[in-house]
């Protein structure tokens, strides 16, 4: 597996047409600077500076897979309110058209707000209501995936355990997808895993991957034989498990495996690490890599990522440097 042969599949990329089904999410940061403590409270006083405002959870999926090249669509729910319109504002950055951003007026728009100073995180508080869809908004989500679906090269379910994922969907994205011999690549959340079964590849970071299969992260059970067992209690194609400082282990069928190292030269921020795994690995799924030499893909863009501050995404040129880089 040269950096050669993995370059060729990134100038790929652009042939790829993935959707991104799930929870979106608007990432609002607050940067500024302490140099006091409250004399209310011993909480430090944040001097802002500015704010900006991105699109996260399932969105964020969706802008890596901008920033890398390939095409995509972005399926979703937002609330009839301010953040949801500041939602549309950051999404018409990326496309024209809202199309498959279902609004729901009975419900927020889920927001993340950090507020950071001095290049570190203080607080983060969330506005949500991560209660499950009503069936009318779920049965407009299929009816919008069911339209694209002839069209698209991969599936990305993106879990942020939001409302969006539920059983019923999975049961009818599964089926649509295999109608149109789409592959599915699912970024999980713990209490949902019993959903996924039969798609293609899970990406649980190492302590989602021990919770799942019922044990602590710090227990002595290898990481060798917690992956086989998610991959066959799930009956997927492959397990990816992403283990930080360790790389990524991945399991396939017939009980192969790889560890694969970690390549990031610093690491500032791992918020949206994830994301950029999941987004690699459907875009060299999608123009024919195998999903071994997709995971090594991935785990050199999530070694770029790392080394930015907040939700960042890479670029083929940041990608093709970390390819050559040791």
């Amino acid at each position: 597996m040269t950096p050669q042969k993995l370059e060729r599949y990134l100038k790929r990329f652009s042939r790829a047409n993935v959707l991104v089904v799930g929870d979106l999410i608007l990432d609002h940061y607050i940067w500024g600077q302490v140099h006091r403590v409250s004399p209310e409270a011993p909480v430090p006083v944040v001097h802002v500076q500015s704010e900006t405002l991105s699109l996260g959870g399932a969105a964020n999926v969706f802008k890596n897979l901008k920033s890398l090249g390939g095409q995509a669509d972005l399926c979703g729910v937002i609330g009839a309110d301010e953040s949801g319109r500041s939602f549309l504002k950051e999404l018409s950055n990326y496309r024209r058209n809202r199309s498959g951003i279902v609004m729901d007026a009975e419900r927020p728009t889920t927001r993340k707000t950090r507020i950071i100073a001095h290049n570190q995180q203080i607080v983060r508080y969330d506005v949500e209501e991560p209660e499950l869809l009503s069936p009318s908004i779920e049965r407009k989500i299929l009816r919008y995936v069911g339209s694209r679906l002839s069209e698209v090269t991969c599936l990305v379910i993106s879990d942020y355990d939001k409302g969006v994922v539920t059983p019923s969907l999975m049961t009818h994205l599964r089926a649509l997808a295999s109608r149109h011999e789409v592959p599915i690549v699912v970024d999980p959340k713990v209490k949902h895993f019993e959903y996924y079964s039969d798609v293609t590849v899970i990406t649980p970071n190492h302590v989602e991957a021990y919770q799942a299969a019922g044990l602590r992260a710090n227990s002595n059970h290898p990481i060798n034989e917690v992956g086989p067992l998610l991959r066959k209690r799930l009956n997927c194609k492959a397990v990816l498990v992403t283990r930080g400082e360790h790389g990524m282990s991945l399991f396939e069928e017939n009980q192969a495996h790889w560890h694969i190292p970690a390549m990031a030269r610093q690491v500032y921020d791992v918020t949206g690490a994830g994301d950029t795994v999941v987004s690699t690995l459907a875009l060299a799924l999608s123009v024919g890599a195998s999903i071994k030499e997709a995971a090594v893909l991935a785990n050199r863009a999530a070694g770029v990522v790392v080394g930015m501050l907040g939700t960042a995404s890479v670029t083929p040129p940041q990608l093709k440097e970390a390819l050559t880089h040791d």
